[in-house]
């Protein structure tokens, strides 16, 4: 917010109808901490992009808290009006922010407006800039830190708003109950007639239970780092169907005994206690639709019927999940967990009543996700001490107000200014190309 040269027009003297001043006392604190809590931020996440660019590995993009924003490569098409909207009301409250401290400190502005840099909307406010150089540097900071102080609340606003969106949707629409299935992802491995439909309720992904969307991801994430689990099958069964010498070793040094191309059977490896390990080609459905599943024979002693321990012989990696979904009958899945994972979209809330849509919460959920993660990158980036963004202003602010009696001379206080904002906007600079880079070439 750079305020342009305009006349000076009379104070505001009446202080009645302005905003107590201890809340923008919070905001000058609060700015001047984010205004280094934002280089050490971005100082992170450079290392980090470094890191990985040395590393050649995609791995931990996802644990950075600042990432550029490109529609269409890291930003899906579906959710651009998200983006714009929550993009729109944070630069507007930002704005708003400035424009009433402007007034608490009787600093009269033309006015407010709006506009679209290249295909991001944005806003400012048109201040008085010689009522600016009238008051005093604090008056000046308050002022300056207001918009990132205001995009700050608007971002802890919308979390507490996200957190308590299942109490203020509770007449509406329950949670806890399982992952409710809003997407399934044509011709993916979960789609087809005895996959995953949507309205479907998820409530088991193997033994591990799926109450939320929350365990859905920990227990694809579980999956996929443990060892497939086994099931508890008939040892008669497995005695009758034992491939005996029929198995042959995959390029991975996994066994294969089906050797028909079944679309349905699958080579199963267990131990009988005295052969340390045999196979045996079962119809899966029917072999585990109502097993329980187990690791050793010891936990299938639970029967009267004698079982043993019958793991799927699959390719590294890949694995058998079976999906507990109401009200179908359980989906068998082969393959990579996370293609599982990725196939479907699901949501925590279940509506009480067959009117309603599930994607209303869905929709009020995103929105709000996108104006956390956006109000505050807009204040992490404001409060950065860079050529043309506030934190030029309020890092100008600060060193008058607190180093006039320790550098006398206003051109050295000036010039150290400048070497800070010139490594701020240095910091910046490298952080957008690199991140680019990352996302766009990558």
């Amino acid at each position: 917010m750079e305020p342009p040269v305009s006349v000076p027009l009379v104070r505001v003297a009446d202080e009645s109808l302005m905003p107590p001043g201890p809340w923008f006392n919070l905001g000058m604190i609060f700015g001047v901490v984010a205004m280094f809590g934002s280089i050490v931020l971005l100082t992170k996440t450079l290392l980090q992009t470094l890191a990985q660019m040395l590393s050649e590995s995609p791995e931990g993009s996802n644990e950075q808290m600042l990432q550029v924003v490109v529609p269409g490569v890291n930003l899906p098409v579906s959710q651009l009006a998200y983006f714009f909207i929550a993009i729109l009301i944070s630069g507007v409250i930002h704005e708003f922010g400035h424009g009433v401290a402007a007034i608490r400190e009787q600093v009269r502005f033309n006015g407010f407006g709006m506009f679209i840099f290249i295909i991001y909307p944005g806003a400012f406010v048109d201040l008085f800039t010689t009522h600016l150089q009238l008051i005093s540097p604090v008056q000046q900071l308050r002022i300056f830190c207001a918009g990132v102080w205001h995009n700050f609340v608007l971002c802890v606003a919308a979390l507490a708003f996200l957190l308590l969106l299942p109490l203020f949707l509770f007449p509406f629409y329950y949670t806890g109950a399982g992952a409710l299935i809003t997407e399934v992802v044509e011709d993916s491995p979960a789609s087809g007639p005895r996959g995953l439909f949507v309205g479907d309720l998820v409530t088991w992904l193997e033994d591990c239970p799926v109450r939320s969307v929350d365990d859905w991801h920990a227990c694809v994430r579980e999956i996929s780092h443990r060892a497939q689990a086994g099931y508890c099958v008939n040892a008669a069964t497995l005695q009758d169907t034992r491939a005996g010498g029929r198995g042959y070793r995959r390029l991975d040094g996994t066994i294969e005994c089906c050797s028909n191309n079944s679309l349905t059977d699958i080579c199963f490896s267990y131990s009988n206690n005295l052969e340390s390990r045999l196979y045996a080609c079962l119809p899966a459905r029917k072999t585990i639709e109502f097993s329980q599943t187990c690791h050793t024979n010891m936990d299938c002693q639970k029967d009267f019927v004698p079982s043993l321990c019958a793991v799927p012989s699959l390719e590294n990696q890949t694995r058998l999940i079976r999906v507990k979904h109401q009200p179908q009958l359980d989906m068998l899945f082969v393959g990579y967990p996370l293609h599982l994972q990725y196939a479907v979209s699901l949501t925590n809330f279940v509506p009480r009543y067959g009117f309603l849509h599930f994607d209303l919460p869905v929709v009020i959920e995103t929105f709000c996700k996108y104006l956390v993660s956006l109000s505050g990158a807009l204040a992490v980036i404001n409060a950065v001490p860079c050529f043309a963004l506030d934190g030029q202003w309020m890092l100008h602010s600060l060193l008058e107000a607190t180093l006039s009696s320790l550098i006398l001379e206003k051109h050295n206080r000036e010039l150290l200014g400048f070497f800070i904002l010139l490594g701020g906007s240095a910091l910046l600079a490298s952080n957008v190309a690199l991140g680019l880079w990352m996302v766009t070439a990558r």
